[in-house]
């Protein structure tokens, strides 16, 4: 049986959240039926290749130093297309979406957009393409239900508009009790019985890491048996290190950078943090609850759709951040209830955002589209 192609474009292969789940998906597609291809525009920013190759899939990366360079590849897109026989289009964010709209007017080949965040939250340059072309392709997909009512409150598509949760591989993310005490622990000196906190994040305004820094601190400050770490890098990167200077936080607070496997890191969590101001519906956040992390968390966005108050995790307002400390200074002194809330994580993601879930309806989107 010929297989049918299906053509990924993305911005970059780094360690966002929508990056990171091309090659979980990869890994859970029926790649009997599906072909997959991944065309990435920021060379830097490559973190997922060597995953995404590994899973089975073709990746090529059209140079850009911009956004603007990012349109004028289409030319190359098509030829792409052309010469490797494309049949589906699946596009990722908004600059990726813009460049697989105007390949979809040339070619007429079947186009699926992913939208991972809320309009609201977009430059108005990128509000503006998005209303002007929205409509230049076949399927719109929010990753939730939040995105989706974004959607059609902002931009009133005449294209259907549907919702598919984002998923995480719960056999892959899961914990192994059986291991040894956690290398991460170890390399950073970190006593099994510290009340460890950590998070995964991009360095970008909306995941207010200068606003997580000062729980800690405050946490910190009330019990000293805690401390923290955080996975990532980004454009914040700097002010978040001046801040973390100005708390005082050396020692007590660690910066992993980027890391191609994070496994190890959730591993060494006690509690898995985030301090929001919006989202789509993170796959850190996934990932971790996958992990057994007690969850911690305002209800930006996603978020609430995810977790259940007080049943799957701690979940706080947006404008009330603060209260965060308190519940990561509960949680460190009642092992039980803290047990409650890693179990029941992994409980509600096994139950309702598998990834095998998602890739099943994702596959009979293609199908549709490719019959």
């Amino acid at each position: 049986m010929k297989k049918i192609k299906v053509l990924h474009i993305i911005k970059s292969l780094g360690r966002g959240g929508a990056e990171m789940l091309l090659p979980e998906t990869l890994k859970v597609h029926d790649t009997t039926q599906f072909e997959f291809h991944y065309i990435y525009f920021l060379p830097w920013k490559n973190q997922m290749v060597e995953a995404i190759e590994t899973a089975g899939g073709k990746v090529t990366c059209f140079s850009a130093n911009n956004n603007l360079q990012l349109l004028l590849q289409y030319p190359k897109i098509i030829r792409y297309c052309k010469k490797n026989e494309i049949q589906l289009i699946h596009a990722h964010l908004p600059w990726a979406g813009f460049v697989s709209r105007l390949v979809h007017r040339l070619t007429k080949i079947p186009t699926l957009y992913t939208e991972h965040n809320l309009q609201e939250r977009y430059h108005f340059i990128t509000k503006i393409l998005n209303r002007l072309t929205f409509n230049s392709q076949t399927l719109a997909i929010g990753v939730s239900e939040d995105v989706t009512g974004s959607i059609q409150k902002n931009i009133q598509p005449k294209i259907p508009s549907i919702t598919i949760l984002n998923g995480v591989n719960t056999d892959s993310f899961k914990r192994d009790q059986s291991v040894a005490p956690s290398e991460v622990r170890a390399a950073y000196q970190i006593p099994k019985e510290t009340f460890l906190v950590g998070t995964v994040a991009v360095f970008r305004f909306q995941k207010r890491l200068d606003k997580w820094l000062e729980v800690m601190a405050n946490a910190i400050e009330k019990n000293p048996n805690i401390k923290g770490i955080i996975v990532g890098a980004g454009p914040l990167e700097a002010e978040l290190i001046a801040k973390h200077q100005a708390l005082q936080l050396e020692g007590k607070v660690f910066f992993a950078g980027l890391q191609t496997n994070v496994k190890p890191f959730y591993e060494a969590m006690d509690v898995f943090m985030m301090s929001s101001s919006f989202e789509g519906l993170p796959i850190a956040l996934l990932e971790a609850m996958s992990m057994e992390c007690a969850i911690v968390s305002t209800d930006a966005g996603g978020i609430k759709e995810v977790l259940r108050p007080q049943e799957d995790g701690l979940i706080i307002g947006v404008d009330q951040w603060q209260s965060l400390s308190q519940s990561v200074i509960d949680l460190s002194q009642d092992h039980e209830k803290l047990a409650f809330y890693q179990t029941n994580a992994r409980k509600r993601v096994v139950a309702h955002f598998s990834i095998g879930a998602m890739v099943k309806t994702l596959e009979s989107y293609y199908l549709k589209y490719t019959s």
